[in-house]
């Protein structure tokens, strides 16, 4: 299997998916830190949204720190938009465990209750250790067993 993906291409199908599904002038973007946040750039340009784009750092909303220690760089999140009843894209790079979703989750609730939100993934790994899925990938990478 080659494993070089063309990463542009990948974001475009994404994109594509997306367009006919969002409304540009009223839905939300919300990249998790780190690698959702880039992912969330290219696509928040490629479909044109107005709303500003939203970051989260979910360091405080882990639930391994006993395991991985708590992160010593933490970012600040900025939701740059009310939460409250808004459809919101929450992006990521890769969808594995389903855990960074949910902490991502926990965050966006403590800042209001959305309409709706859908997830974005550049790659799902296939493989959950939380009943999370994807609303929208580019790729699917299953692991082998």
């Amino acid at each position: 299997m080659n494993s070089c993906f063309d990463v542009d291409a990948l974001l475009d199908t994404l994109a594509g998916r997306l367009r006919p599904l969002v409304d540009p002038t009223a839905t939300a973007m919300i990249g998790i830190f780190t690698g959702g946040v880039w992912v969330a750039h290219a696509l928040h340009r490629r479909l044109g949204l107005e709303l500003p784009l939203g970051e989260l750092d979910i360091s405080f909303y882990r639930d391994d720190f006993s395991r991985i220690g708590l992160h010593p760089e933490v970012r600040a999140s900025r939701l740059p938009f009310d939460v409250e009843d808004r459809d919101i894209l929450l992006v990521d790079d890769v969808l594995y465990t389903g855990r960074t979703v949910r902490a991502a989750l926990n965050e966006i609730f403590d800042y209001g209750r959305p309409r709706r939100i859908r997830l974005v993934v550049l790659v799902d790994r296939c493989s959950r250790e939380l009943p999370i899925a994807a609303d929208f990938s580019a790729l699917q990478l299953p692991l082998d067993s």
